[in-house]
């Protein structure tokens, strides 16, 4: 037997989604993600990747929780640059990058249902 912790070794969020196929065009898309399962015919699961971010999809039907209620924040490389890429391509953006006093040059992305995501970067201007 050994002391040692059993190692976590990787993570995904479920944002609950009331409509599977436009969340897959909109993370695909829009937001750059590749499709890599789906479950269910038609779709009520569905896992999506981009470089070492994982994000699943989950119909509303299959659950008690609401859709919408998700939130997410991703570290990027350069926030600018993604936020160029996916403002060209329609994404629902609620804000522009900007720097923070808590540290970070971020903004926000939202789908459909209203999960939201965080876009990134640290800065040396922690408050």
């Amino acid at each position: 037997m050994t002391d040692e912790r059993p190692m976590m070794v990787g993570s995904a969020t479920v944002f609950v989604v009331a409509d599977i196929a436009a969340s897959l065009a909109y993370y695909r898309d829009v937001l750059g993600f590749e499709v890599t399962f789906e479950y269910g015919e038609p779709a009520s699961y569905a896992c999506l990747c981009r470089d070492e971010v994982g994000l699943h999809l989950l119909a509303a039907n299959r659950t008690k929780r609401s859709p919408g209620q998700g939130g997410l924040c991703i570290f990027v490389r350069d926030v600018d640059e993604l936020y160029a890429e996916i403002s060209a391509r329609g994404a629902r953006l609620l804000n522009r990058p900007e720097d923070r006093d808590y540290g970070m040059r971020d903004f926000d992305a939202v789908d459909a249902d209203g999960n939201q995501i965080t876009f990134g970067m640290g800065t040396d201007a922690a408050a």
